[in-house]
This record gives C-alpha cells, structure tokens and sequence, in this order.
C-alpha cells in the first residue's frame, strides 16, 4: 500500500447508495417506532406527534388555505408533506455518512429525540412512555445506517479491487432489501398490535342503541325534492364532512368510556359510563350540522338524525343554572380524549334547544370518525363551539377564565351558524341547454329556520324559490326555482332570508373569526337547443 494514498474518494454509484441507505434507514426507524407504538399507544409515532405538534403551530391561515384546497384530505396531504421532508433529510444523512459515519448516525437519533418530545408534549400524553417509540426507531436507524453505509467504505483506494467493490454494493443491495421487507412486516405488525382501534370498532359493532323515549318525526315528504343534481336531505354517514385536529382517530372502547361532569355551579359530580348515559331519557332530532371553516357556497354542512340525550337535563340533574338563573359558569368546555377543547355558552345549552350528548347518527352508534362513543350537537352553533367529538369530560367555567382551543387561534368565543344558502345545480361553468332549467340548492340557519329563498339572474329582479317542506327549524331545506333560460353567459346568485326576518348579507367576509357572510353565485353559459 501506497503510505502516501489518499482515502478513495466516494464514487457516483456509492453517492446513490449511501442516499438509499439513509432513506431505507429512515423507513425502518419509522417502522420501528410504528411497531413499538403499537404496543404503547399509536398516537405516540413519531409521524403523529410531530404532525399533531406542526397542527398546532400551524397559523390560522395557512391551516384556513389547507381545508379550502385539500378538504377533508388536509391531513392526509399533511402526513404525506412530513414523510417526503423526513425522505429528503434521511438521503442528506446518508451521503453525510459516506464522510462522517458518527455524525450521520448522530443526525438520526436527534431527530428520533425530537418526535419524543413531540410525543410527550401532545395534551392526550399519559406518560413518558410515549417517547420510546421515537427513540427506539431512531436507534435502529442510526445502528442500520452505520453499518449500511460501512459496506461501501474502503480504507484505501488500492484496499479493494473493482470485483470486491462490486461484491460489497451487491451485499449493501442485498442487506438493504431483507432490512426493507423487515421494517415493512414490523410497521405491519405494529399496526396490529394496537388494539386501541381494533376494540373501539368491535364496541360499536356490538353496541345496540336504545329507542328513543322522543323519537324524531318522519321527514316530510316534501323536504327532498326531486330535481336532479340536489342532494339527499338526509346525509350519509359516509359522505357527512370531517374537520377536526386528529391525525389519528381516536379509538375509543365503548365499555370503558366515561363522562365527567364538573366545574363551577356543580352542586352534584356526575361520572356517567355509556349505559348508565343511554338508560336516561334518549331523544331523537334531525339537526343540520355546519363547519366555521365553510366558505361561502361550500359543502361542509351536512344533516343528520342523531340519538342521545338533552345535555341540559344533565347539567340539571349536577344542579347547574344557566347564567339567565343567576348561575355562576357561562361557559362549559368539553374535553376530548385527544386532549382538544371546545367552548360552549351555557345560555344556548339550557335555552330549551335539543343540545345533545349524541351517540346515534342516521340510525347507527356514531361511527369512529365521527366521535364514536359520545359527541355533542348543539343547534344554531358552529362546531367548532359546539361539536366535540370523543368526548370525555364537560367543565363548568367562564369565557373570562379559559379560552378553548380555537380562540387564541383568532377564532370567536361564541359563533351561531350564520344564515347561508347555496347553488347545487346547475354547477359553476356548466353548459345546459337553453329552455327550463332548474337552479336548486340548499339553505340553512339552524334554530332559526328558512323563511324564504331568492334568485337572481344576472343584475334582474330577485324572484322567491320554492321551498321544500320544513322538517324543523334544526335542519336546513331545499329549494328550487325554474328558469327560462336564454342562450349565452348568465350569473346566478341566491340568498336566503331566515325565521327572524334577516337576509343573507351581499358583502363577502371571510370565514375567520365567526364565519363567513355572503351571497352564493355561478356563472354558467346555456347554449342553443
């Protein structure tokens, strides 16, 4: 050997292997950690908890520009947004590794610390537990991508001749793909193992709801009209929209399920399980349910036949008096099992609306997604102060002492749905024929009800819809109009009026704080019969 040889410089093929190993590193970390999890807790993986802590950083905008673009899909676009930046950084500490093996392994347990601090630091952490999924994971990386990376380091340029340079990445490539097929079966068993989900869902699937005491009227038969491209008056549990903070829903088992009920003016304690809540009077409402974050003309609303029971009979029975009978809370906060918040005025619980602690939807236990075993429904008010799903506990307080998730976020403290209603068809940029044409849709203003709805074509004369029939002043209505429609580019805009007298406003506001405000309209272009 040559004293005077430099080490080898890494070659262009090495540079592509040494990044596959830190990503395949970085997969088998993740892989690990899912594996430990599963044992622990699965919203302990890393991914989650650093996803949960990027939810809660986020600012309110970008996460306002996120639901408008993605949807419901905001969470899966934002897991899969951490994943590639986790691949970027992992094939950075692979090439640093061709360098600095010590440093690049280093690199990878530093990140395993931060998702165990991520972990530890989520409001549902119940112990320190939580962190070993991360530093485990980030374990068996950085040991994988030292010795990955080892097999393609040579001493010296003259050490190893081109056959065994090419026998040692046929070994990486060999090695690399038995540790993938292994990091994959762990991540698959790790999700096996965590039983959390697996017994919530076998719960609900041997949970039998109770009849209702007060069962909901049957649905007018004039509430659905037949026009094509409306929607089902009834949402399918399927198709009702989901916005909420969890990256991983929660699963909860229904037997071990309880609620508490405490805080100020609770003269009597309650901790209630799921039986002892659904042997208490259970009713039956049709409420429409509507999102803060739905922007003018959107689609997260949706109505649904909910069974539970009058949260405000069980605020009575704990002695609790709305604010209007001297008592001292005006705000009651529920808790989820995921450790959000969310702020109610007991004035509008305990008004005589069918505020519910629901755990039917369209005749079925809610589904997990939707809050399975409990959640609340109160008419008139955005969910965002009002729909906790999983919940868990119920806090008697005041807005002067505590503000719930979303208000040092720039939302309101008190938000009822505001009145709003919608064009289903024909849709924006559509082409029908010139003649008839229905323009139908849409309206609501929950606990307040729909008086009436107009539409307008172009800058003409607003002219009244026919409504569907009313269910109750809960549930929004359909409407339509026909339309004689002349060939070329038309504007269609509607607005609705709502039981106490008041019109949809003209001017746009934005969704933040307490909603958004204005009149729904498209622009469509009839064409010559």
């Amino acid at each position: 050997m040559n004293a005077t040889s430099s080490p080898r410089p890494p070659a262009r093929t090495d540079r592509l292997l040494a990044a596959l190993g830190g990503v395949l590193s970085g997969y088998v970390a993740l892989a690990v950690a899912d594996l430990v999890a599963g044992w622990i807790r699965p919203e302990a993986g890393p991914v989650t908890a650093v996803g949960d802590v990027l939810v809660d950083r986020t600012p309110t905008a970008v996460e306002q520009w996120a639901i408008r673009t993605f949807g419901e899909s905001d969470k899966a676009v934002l897991l899969l947004g951490i994943l590639l930046v986790l691949a970027l950084i992992a094939a950075a500490l692979g090439l640093l590794a061709l360098r600095r093996r010590p440093a690049a392994a280093a690199g990878v347990l530093g990140f395993g610390l931060l998702g165990a601090l991520a972990a530890v630091s989520r409001p549902d952490s119940e112990s320190a537990l939580d962190a070993v999924p991360s530093l485990v994971g980030a374990a068996a990386g950085a040991v994988l991508l030292y010795a990955l990376v080892g097999r393609l380091l040579a001493p010296d340029s003259g050490d190893l001749p081109d056959g065994a340079a090419r026998a040692d990445r046929r070994s990486f490539l060999v090695v690399a793909a038995a540790t993938g097929l292994a990091a994959t079966a762990a991540a698959a068993l790790g999700r096996a193992a965590g039983s959390a989900g697996e017994s919530a869902t076998a719960s609900r699937a041997a949970l039998r709801l109770p009849k209702p005491a007060s069962p909901a009227p049957a649905v007018p038969a004039g509430a659905q009209l037949d026009v094509p491209g409306i929607g089902p008056f009834t949402t399918p549990n399927r198709d009702f929209f989901r916005v909420d903070t969890a990256l991983v829903v929660p699963g909860v088992d229904a037997d071990g399920w309880r609620l508490r009920i405490h805080g100020a003016g609770v003269r009597r304690e309650l901790s209630l399980t799921l039986h002892e809540l659904m042997s208490r009077t259970v009713v039956e409402r049709d409420i429409t349910l509507a999102c803060v974050s739905n922007e003018v003309g959107g689609d997260l609303v949706g109505n649904a036949r909910w069974l539970g029971v009058r949260l405000a009979d069980l605020l009575r029975e704990a002695g609790v008096r709305p604010p209007s009978e001297g008592g001292p809370a005006d705000q009651l906060v529920a808790r989820s099992v995921d450790g959000m918040t969310i702020g109610t005025p007991v004035e509008d619980v305990m008004d005589g609306r069918d505020a519910l602690l629901a755990f039917g939807m369209n005749g079925e236990p809610l589904p997990l997604d939707h809050g399975f075993p409990v959640r609340m429904i109160v008419p008139g008010l955005y969910g965002y102060v009002s729909a906790c799903k999983w919940i868990e506990s119920i806090e008697l307080t005041t807005f002067d002492a505590y503000d719930a998730y979303w208000v040092p976020r720039g939302w309101a403290a008190r938000a009822p749905v505001k009145t709003q209603s919608r064009i289903d068809t024909p849709r924006a940029l559509a082409r029908p024929r010139a003649g008839t044409v229905m323009i139908a849709g849409v309206a609501w203003a929950p606990h307040r009800g729909i008086a009436r709805v107009e539409v307008r074509v172009d800058d003409g004369p607003w002219e009244v819809a026919r409504l569907g029939a009313e269910d109750s002043q809960d549930t929004w209505r359909q409407w339509v109009h026909p339309w004689q429609a002349a060939p070329g580019r038309h504007t269609l805009t509607v607005r609705a009026t709502d039981g106490t007298g008041a019109t949809q406003p003209e001017a746009r506001t934005d969704t933040m704080p307490d909603g958004a405000t204005g009149r729904h309209s498209v622009v469509v272009t009839v064409e010559e019969s």
